[in-house]
């Protein structure tokens, strides 16, 4: 077999071709069409531990409205992750659910609403 062989009539050894895996070539090279995306915002950001924190310090006297309508005014001895507890003069303190919670505001808003006049 004289094609086998080269001009130093030595033979042809059969060569093997070496490729990588293609996971080996994707974890080497960035993706091109990859868009980078913001990272998601932390899961607790502290605003509402500092919020009541504040406002348990200044005894700051609060109005909450529940889900079903009841408002209630106090201002908050202590809160944790579900619930908070709020002292009241006109009637017993309460421990409230946080899920049950409307919305609540300082009892100051709702003075100086009462107080301006309708334009």
């Amino acid at each position: 077999m004289r094609g086998f062989e080269n001009k130093g009539d030595e033979p042809l050894t059969s060569r093997r071709l070496i490729r990588p895996s293609i996971s080996e070539v994707a974890d080497r090279t960035p993706l091109r069409g990859m868009v980078h995306r913001k990272q998601a915002p932390p899961e607790q950001t502290n605003a509402e531990n500092y919020y009541f924190i504040k406002q348990m310090q200044n005894k700051t006297p609060m109005v909450v409205m529940l889900d079903d309508g009841a408002e209630l005014h106090g201002w908050v001895e202590w809160y944790d992750r579900d619930c908070i507890k709020l002292n009241r003069t006109d009637g017993p303190n309460l421990m409230i659910y946080k899920h049950a919670i409307r919305y609540m505001y300082k009892e100051e808003e709702l003075r100086q609403r009462r107080r301006r006049p309708r334009e």
